[in-house]
């Protein structure tokens, strides 16, 4: 006898991509524009020290940098401290560019219709310009900063993404540069994917419990079957 099993349809792959160092090269200019916010408090730290917080929420950053260093500021100087960074960042916008194959991939995955957000710990006014340098309009899915009430390591940027997208984060894969990401991606309850573009290395990315690691957008475009992504009819 001929049995024939039937199985329910699998849901949809979706992905919450990070911005800064994922989908685009600007993890450098904002180490110098810390760098710049945190000197006109007269701090001075050391490129390498910031460059490890990047992809917390500003405030957090800002916290565990001053534990480090001893230091204590107001909630007010922090806060003043978040937008001295805000408008340095702003003055480099010049200099950031597109990730290899970053455009292309989103482009990729809208074609085969695979839902996709972007969730970053940036506030609006530091992350919107990146839209048109990905030649994405202004209603593109994104999660910022200002929408949650916590940032990375936090899940919040992540399931309000997988909200705006309505689908079930379990579903969904968290493409981020570094291990501020993947931490947030598994208290998310999603999958991680890691990325090299951020400046982290491929251990430290599979430690923090990546499921995959590519070197950058491009990288991973050509290997979107290992993640379960079907071309359309395929």
């Amino acid at each position: 006898m001929n049995l024939e099993l039937t199985y329910p349809e699998p849901p949809t792959p979706a992905f919450l991509f990070d911005l800064d160092g994922t989908l685009i090269d600007s993890v450098y200019q904002h180490v110098i524009a810390w760098r710049s916010a945190l000197s006109g408090l007269g701090i001075d730290l050391p490129v390498w020290r910031i460059h490890r917080r990047i992809g917390m929420s500003g405030g957090l950053f800002v916290t565990a940098l001053l534990r480090e260093t001893g230091l204590s500021l107001s909630q007010e100087q922090i806060e003043d401290l978040q937008w001295a960074h805000a408008e340095a960042y702003t003055e480099q916008l010049d200099s950031v560019r597109p990730l290899p194959g970053a455009a292309e991939l989103l482009a990729e995955l809208t074609a085969r219709k695979v839902p996709w957000a972007i969730a970053t710990s940036g506030r609006a006014v530091t992350a919107s310009p990146a839209l048109g340098m990905l030649g994405l309009p202004d209603d593109t899915p994104m999660v910022t900063r200002d929408l949650v009430r916590h940032a990375k390591p936090d899940p919040d940027l992540f399931l309000a993404g997988a909200a705006l997208l309505r689908i079930d984060p379990r579903f969904a894969m968290v493409v981020g540069d570094s291990v501020w990401d993947l931490l947030a991606a598994r208290r998310a309850g999603a999958l991680g994917v890691g990325l090299l573009s951020g400046g982290y290395g491929r251990e430290e990315l599979e430690r923090a419990a990546a499921f995959r690691v590519y070197a950058d957008p491009a990288d991973m475009l050509g290997r979107l079957h290992e993640l379960g992504v079907r071309r359309l009819g395929g």
